[in-house]
């Protein structure tokens, strides 16, 4: 999440592999792996239909892992990977690459961080040799980080406070409706927390999670496995592995009640809704029928949302579907599926969850027509193999889903699963997590919208005291 963009190993696997058959007209990506001495998991996958490559480099760590009273700070630490190195000081990693014709970006989620680089395939090895620079140490000092503090909080006013509606959707919704500190707290940080960032937390933050043994390097392209292992090999072998910590337990049990709150904003100038509710926990039987329902019910024009509340109704202006800051595939903790609209001032949020609820409803009564689920599953299907077209985005999900799964070849494993989804399945899941009890709802409406109503309600009660109320 640097500014001129954007921002636990296969366990208790309870997904039956043999329930989901592959479609017929899979595609299967060549996925050759091999572990490193010093622990870095490797992945290539060969594909030479143009001569580029591009890179991931996952690390294991996320806004769930940052320090206590250090909101934001693997946010922060993102950017300090940006900074430079003793060997490669700051603006040699961005010229290196652009140089050589590439492009690079960076992003901090929950679970994971993640490091991306596309290039022709002949400026392949300055990118690994800077990789692994950076993995090694970084340039240490009061002056970048500093910079990079002030860098974060302009980002944090330009992405929320000076934004309407400020990332509700996915940062307030989160401290309402998880109730561990890991789960709950604002991963942008605030600016007592970003300040607070000493040089020391800084170096225990390299030191303890960004060793080749809590990573994963994924290079896709033009290359063959046996010269991505030997260029991983020449890189980053020699990097010692380091001690990583223990991880805290911060799993959560779906909610038991409901929670609504309101919300003033002086930016926007219609309301919004964000309903959110707590869904499976990856590796469960219920994660690729929670996918597929979420296309289902917000996936588009066709979904059931938009048909039901902004062509039907005509109440919403638009409905969206996120699960948090990432996809329904990635993760490694609570997670929520959201819906978030913006609706006319004319309606309420009653009447958006009034009817949200009524198009579950039918779901859970009546299931998904053979050719609607046929819809909504190509459609999935066709997004996750356009994505992966591209050789960036192919590495990086390996290497994301290396780091969550433990298995790298879930890339060819979730069409399968999309496809296995049942009428069934999607009603069980519905009945199980889209409801009231575990759902959190935030009702944003613009400031000027909430002082008129206060007006008007006082003005009504003036306008009907008793005769002599004021004597």
């Amino acid at each position: 999440m640097r500014m001129r963009h954007y921002p636990a190993l296969l366990a208790g696997f309870t997904l039956s592999m043999s329930a989901f058959a592959a479609p017929a007209d899979g595609w299967t990506l060549p996925v050759t792996m091999k572990k490193l001495d010093n622990g870095l998991t490797v992945i290539v996958s060969e594909d030479r239909t143009s001569p580029t490559v591009g890179v991931s480099v996952v690390y294991h760590v996320g806004m769930r892992l940052e320090p206590k009273n250090r909101t934001g700070f693997a946010h922060l630490f993102e950017h300090l990977m940006f900074q430079g190195t003793p060997n490669a000081p700051k603006g040699i990693f961005d010229t290196t690459i652009t140089g050589g014709g590439g492009w690079n970006n960076g992003s901090t989620r929950p679970d994971f961080t993640n490091y991306i680089e596309t290039v022709p395939s002949s400026a392949l090895e300055p990118i690994l040799w800077l990789e692994a620079d950076r993995m090694k140490t970084l340039d240490f000092s009061a002056t970048t980080l500093k910079n990079q503090q002030d860098v974060v909080k302009e980002e944090i006013r330009v992405n929320v406070k000076n934004q309407p509606y400020g990332g509700f959707m996915w940062i307030d919704i989160s401290q309402h409706a998880f109730q561990k500190w890991e789960n709950n707290h604002d991963g942008y940080g605030s600016f007592e927390d970003l300040e607070n960032a000493s040089l020391d937390d800084v170096r225990a933050f390299h030191r303890d999670y960004y060793g080749p043994n809590n990573a994963v390097l994924a290079i896709a392209g033009d290359i063959t496995p046996q010269q991505g292992f030997a260029l991983a090999q020449k890189y980053f072998g020699a990097i010692p592995a380091r001690p990583v910590p223990k991880g805290t337990d911060f799993s959560e049990p779906l909610n038991t009640a409901e929670k609504r709150l309101q919300q003033s904003d002086a930016l926007a100038q219609v309301p919004a809704i964000a309903a959110a509710w707590k869904v499976p926990e990856r590796g469960s039987r219920d994660q690729a029928p929670v996918a597929v329902l979420a296309e289902l019910l917000g996936g588009g024009d066709a979904s059931l949302f938009y048909q039901g509340l902004v062509k039907g109704r005509e109440i919403a202006l638009n409905v969206d579907i996120l699960f948090g800051l990432t996809s329904p595939w990635e993760y490694n903790g609570p997670t929520l599926m959201t819906v978030h609209a913006l609706y006319k001032p004319d309606s309420s949020a009653d009447a958006i969850l009034k009817a949200m609820d009524e198009e579950i409803a039918k779901v859970a009564r009546d299931g998904v027509d053979d050719a609607t689920l046929k819809r909504v599953k190509t459609r999935m299907l066709a997004d996750w193999n356009n994505k992966l077209e591209s050789f960036v985005n192919r590495a990086d999900t390996m290497a994301k889903l290396q780091v969550l799964w433990g298995d790298a070849n879930v890339v060819n494993k979730i069409p399968g699963w999309i496809d296995g989804v049942t009428s069934s399945d999607i009603q069980r899941v519905v009945k199980t997590y889209l409801v009231p009890t575990n759902r959190t709802v935030i009702d944003r409406k613009p400031a000027a919208m909430i002082e008129a109503a206060k007006t008007a309600a006082t003005s009504a009660t003036t306008t009907t005291a008793p005769a002599g109320a004021n004597k």
